[in-house]
């Protein structure tokens, strides 16, 4: 069976049909309004499934209610049976709550079922009690009505029925001098007589709904009395004495009083001070005169006048009654109350040290007094000088309070060594009884007296310093001293001495502490010893010393040489050992010896091709060839060569000495080009060849001039292609061909044959600068040349290094006219930076060179100068080339 009824039950969750769990639901169902918590409502069960064994896995839960509301819950009876009861919170109400809620319930048992109903609960009217509202719905109603008021309404009952029914009011007992209207208006039916009526009713008020529902409330009526005769006091005494600074609440007088309205009983009276006396109370009740504030006798108006007079009232109602008065006297008397008081007590006197014995300080009687006004009360004495150093003091008698010094005082004395104040301490107290005091406290400093001259420890100071100690280091400290006590603040100063050609003063000395340090560079080249005068002061006094400042010699200066930077140009067929273009280096050092010098090449030196001679003890030393260049194998690739040569001065040092001392280095930066053997140029026809160079350079800084230029250009080449498109157009409409317009055909003409004219080469330098100067090591002349292009140029005497600016020379070929034109053209854009143009066969001059000249690297130049000379020999007239290399 269990198998069967677990295949239906698979069967119905496949198929999606809902199993139903909740027995008994959806249903509906009510419950009265006003139920208290846990009322049940309605009860169903719970059907779980037989492989469920272990029952309900989510217990039936309300989960939504339209409206909302807790008012509703569900408990477990047993055995999956559950109740839906109230929770009284919030309590239902039909008259304001809706009469009607849909509660959702949900239960999942075991095996993942599932169920959700729906139990709608209705909520039932009841009939409920009238209610009283206002006062009496909280609280007793006391209704007073004085005496001899004529019959009114007294009080309004305030009453509603939660069904909105109409209610009737009624009144118990009936026999009361009292009704109630239909409309809750309770009224008084006679006069009242406080003496001959009763002083109190307790009135029950009913108020019933048609259906005999009903609610009671009790109003008490309390009848007032109204007094008419004038209450009288009772007692004789008039004048009352008292001594001052009674405590509050201290009893002067007990007043009492009769009313005549009250023969028969206490009289109820009310007792006041009519007066405005902030020293006195009295019970308004009992008449109790009381002390109520400080009476001070000794303090005004009471100072003047001990004299209070008080004025005391009594009636017999809190308003509206009648009164009497009376006025009665008391006497403050004068006690000793008051200590003496010192204005300041604390005083602070200075003294000299060495102040001689009995030299007065201070009167303390005039700074002390006594309030108090009887004369007996007042008066005091001074005793009990003590504290620290109080046998140096005395009071010239207990009456007069006069404070003296009995001995001299003396700070460096090793008995007072250290003690700059003494506390004292003196007792004021009153001579009449209870002998009140108090404490003066006394600071007498002893003010040091500057005796002594400051005093440094040592006569002199010398300080041993290396000339490379740091700017701002300390390199020695001075001290001095003084005996006064306390010890006095020494600073320090210098004086004198520290100065050099630079500086005012390279020394600096702590005020406070007497360091000294160093402000500026220290040089033994310059200044071997500084000798200072450093002076101490506490003050008042002064004191000077000497310090002396050795600069000790340290390896601190580099070697300089000249020059530090040299460019020049060699040929590739230099001679090895060659003192390449008669270089040498000169070198100097401020402290250290020429034979220390050490020279190498620490960088740029590929293959070794350069040494310098002699490499170490000299201050001067050649620039060698020491290899030849082999460019052809491919062993030399470099042709410029930035050396840096490096020159120590530890040459006299040993190998363990050179780990231990310091060892400076100068630099030499040397650029040589190489330059490949020139060649062979033939000349073949008379005249001169000049040679420009067209060189572009380019500033880094200048990076937006190429592009400005490009595209200027490619706008400019667009503007003339389009106006050379518009031209040919309109030539075209406008005039047609001639071979058309004839008929006849076109003869070429023979083409007259140009004449011969020379090839020039042109050369054009653009803001070439000759930074750099060589000597030829062939002709031994000088020669200038640009360190970054290699352009150069003769020498001339006593012409400086300066910039040139470029300009191109065009010398044109003599016609057969035997005529010859000179022009000067601008350069051409179109050609690359740093490119030179290299003369062509039909370009290269014919002339070989002059006999008994070599080619070198001025060869050019030369020539060029030399076929100038030439050409003016001949008539023709050339300017001078410029910007040649």
């Amino acid at each position: 069976m269990k198998s069967i009824l677990l295949l239906l039950i698979l069967l119905g969750v496949v198929s999606g049909r809902r199993t139903q769990l909740l027995k008994g639901l959806p249903a509906t169902t009510t419950v009265e309004e006003n139920a208290a918590a846990g009322v049940s409502v309605y009860t169903f069960n719970v059907t779980v499934s037989p492989l469920s064994s272990e029952g309900v896995a989510i217990l039936p839960t309300i989960v939504n209610s339209n409206p909302l509301t807790e008012a509703f819950r569900i408990e477990s009876k047993g055995d999956l049976e559950y109740s839906v009861v109230t929770t009284g919170n919030p309590v239902l109400d039909y008259e304001t709550m809706p009469k009607s809620f849909d509660l959702q319930i949900f239960v999942q048992d075991t095996t993942g079922r599932t169920d959700l109903n729906i139990l709608t609960v209705q909520i039932t009217d009841k009939n409920e009690h009238p209610v009283f509202r206002g006062n009496m719905a909280i609280q007793t109603v006391t209704i007073y009505v004085l005496e001899g008021t004529r019959p009114e309404r007294i009080y309004q009952v305030d009453a509603a029925d939660p069904e909105s029914d109409e209610l009737k009011y009624s009144l118990l007992p009936e026999p009361v001098p009292f009704l109630v209207s239909e409309s809750g208006a309770i009224f008084s039916t006679k006069v009242f007589d406080y003496e001959k009526d009763p002083h109190w009713y307790f009135l029950n008020i009913t108020v019933t709904d048609p259906d005999g529902l009903s609610s009671t409330k009790t109003v008490n009526i309390n009848i007032i009395n109204i007094n008419d005769e004038r209450p009288y006091f009772t007692i004789e005494q008039r004048i009352y004495r008292i001594p001052e600074e009674q405590s509050p609440g201290t009893v002067v007088a007990n007043i009492t009083a009769k009313d005549p309205d009250d023969e028969d009983s206490p009289s109820r009276l009310f007792y006041s001070i009519q007066s405005s006396d902030r020293y006195f109370s009295i019970n308004p009740s009992t008449g109790v005169l009381q002390v109520a504030g400080r009476i001070d006798r000794d303090a005004r108006p009471l100072r003047l006048l001990p004299n209070i007079s008080v004025i005391l009232w009594v009636e017999d109602s809190p308003s509206g009654g009648h009164t009497s008065e009376m006025e009665i006297t008391i006497i403050v008397d004068d006690i000793n109350d008051n200590p003496p008081e010192c204005d300041p007590s604390t005083f602070r006197k200075e003294a000299n040290e060495n102040m001689t014995a009995g030299t007065f300080l201070l009167d303390l009687r005039n700074y002390c007094k006594d309030i108090d006004v009887d004369p007996s009360n007042n008066q005091f004495s001074f005793t009990g000088l003590s504290g620290f150093g109080s046998n140096n003091f005395a009071l010239e008698s207990t009456a007069s309070g006069r404070l003296v010094m009995t001995e001299s005082i003396d700070l460096e004395n090793p008995a007072n060594l250290g003690v700059e104040v003494y506390s004292l301490t003196v007792r004021v107290q009153d001579i009449a009884r209870p002998n009140y005091s108090n404490i003066i406290y006394i600071y007498i400093r002893i003010k040091p007296v500057n005796e002594f001259f400051p005093v440094f420890s040592n006569l002199s100071y010398e300080f041993n310093v290396p000339e490379i100690i740091k700017v701002g280091s300390s390199i020695g400290r001075v001290n001095a001293r003084d005996e006064d006590w306390p010890p006095s603040v020494i600073t320090y100063s210098i004086v004198a001495g520290g100065g050099t050609r630079d500086y005012t003063n390279i020394f600096w000395i702590s005020p406070t502490k007497g360091d000294v340090k160093i402000l500026g560079r220290l040089d033994y080249e310059t200044t071997q010893k500084h000798i200072l005068t450093v002076q101490a002061s506490d003050q008042e006094k002064t004191a000077t010393t000497s310090v002396t400042v050795n600069v000790l010699e340290v390896n601190d200066e580099e070697p300089v040489c000249s020059p530090n930077f040299y460019s020049f140009q060699i040929p590739v067929s230099l001679a090895v050992g060659t003192n390449i273009n008669g270089f040498r280096i000169e070198c100097q050092d401020r402290d250290s010896d020429p034979r220390s010098f050490r020279y190498f090449i620490n960088e740029g030196n590929v293959n070794n091709h350069f040494t310098f001679s002699p490499s170490a003890g000299s201050n001067m030393s050649r620039l060698i060839l020491a290899s030849r260049f082999d460019y052809d194998s491919g062993l030399d690739m470099n042709w410029i060569y930035k050396l840096h040569v490096y020159i120590t001065d530890d040459n006299l040092l040993s190998a363990r000495d050179k780990n231990t001392h310091l060892i400076k280095t100068g630099t030499v930066t040397l650029s040589i080009r190489v330059i490949p053997n020139p060649t062979t140029v033939i000349a073949t026809t008379p005249g001169f060849t000049v040679v420009t160079k067209r060189e572009n350079l380019y500033s880094e800084s200048a990076w937006y001039v190429p592009f400005v230029i490009t595209l200027g250009s490619l706008l400019l080449l667009g503007l003339l292609g389009y106006l050379g498109f518009l031209l040919a157009t309109w030539v075209h409409t406008r005039c047609p061909p001639a071979g058309k317009a004839y008929g006849t055909p076109l003869i070429n003409a023979p083409e007259k044959k140009k004449p011969k004219k020379e090839v020039v080469v042109t050369m054009t330098k653009l803001s070439t600068v000759f930074d750099g100067e060589a000597r030829d090591p062939v002709t031994g002349k000088m020669y200038e040349f640009n360190t970054r292009s290699g352009a150069r140029r003769w020498k001339k005497n006593n012409e400086p290094l300066q910039p040139v600016l470029a300009t191109q020379v065009t010398s044109s070929a003599t016609d057969g006219s035997g005529q010859g034109t000179d022009r000067a053209e601008a350069p051409s854009k179109k050609e690359p930076s740093e490119k030179r143009k290299e003369p062509t066969a039909e370009t290269k001059p014919a002339a070989k060179p002059l006999a008994g000249q070599s080619e070198t690297p001025g060869q050019d130049g030369l020539r060029l100068q030399k076929q100038k000379e030439e050409s003016e020999d001949r008539g023709l007239s050339s300017p001078a080339p410029q910007g040649r290399y």
